[in-house]
């Protein structure tokens, strides 16, 4: 029996934001979506616009699969995650160990395949573009809150702007995409 298939299913189980009062829940299948989204359109953006050739579906099949250790070990709290180099340490040691416990649920002809998805070659410019979109959701996640009142996410709103800000150089294709779509998630159904 392989149970690959089993293990992700269940990313829709695990809650985000899990020390932070939620207006809207947001499970980890909900996330890895929208990361997939606006990592396709990160790479979307700097192929036609900054005249880029990366592999945009590539950079969407990443960002479905970024997180898929969280079945087994949860979400761990950025701020627990990364407390110090010890514990940032101590976790990438987990992650590794589920992510191969999760390739190893797949049949050795699949095994291949998924394998570059799990464990993704972390210099190649799709995985820091699909990374980019991972804190760009989130800093989505943190604008909705904001814009329904909860002030539970202005820290780590406040945070991931300033991180995203940061990294508008090195990847012209998120300053794109902050200046022309970020304030329509400030907007109802019937402004948009």
């Amino acid at each position: 029996m392989y149970t690959f298939y089993a293990f992700i299913n269940r990313m829709k189980l695990i809650q985000r934001w899990s020390l932070m009062r939620s207006t809207v829940k947001e499970d980890l299948m909900q996330h890895s979506a929208t990361v997939a989204i606006f990592g396709q359109a990160l790479g979307i953006i700097r192929n036609t616009v900054f005249n880029g050739s990366v592999d945009v579906d590539k950079i969407a099949a990443l960002a479905l699969y970024h997180d898929t250790a969280e079945v087994v070990s949860g979400d761990l709290p950025t701020p627990v995650k990364y407390y110090n180099d010890s514990m940032k340490g101590a976790y990438s040691e987990i992650e590794s160990a589920i992510n191969k416990r999760l390739i190893d649920s797949l049949p050795a002809e699949l095994k291949v395949v998924y394998a570059p998805y799990i464990e993704p070659d972390k210099d190649s410019l799709e995985y820091k573009l699909m990374k980019i979109a991972d804190k760009l959701s989130a800093y989505v996640k943190c604008a909705e809150e904001k814009t329904l009142g909860n002030k539970e996410f202005d820290n780590a709103y406040n945070r991931l702007q300033n991180v995203l800000n940061a990294s508008r150089e090195e990847f012209p294709e998120l300053g794109y995409f902050l200046d022309n779509f970020m304030d329509g998630f400030s907007n109802s159904l019937d402004i948009l």
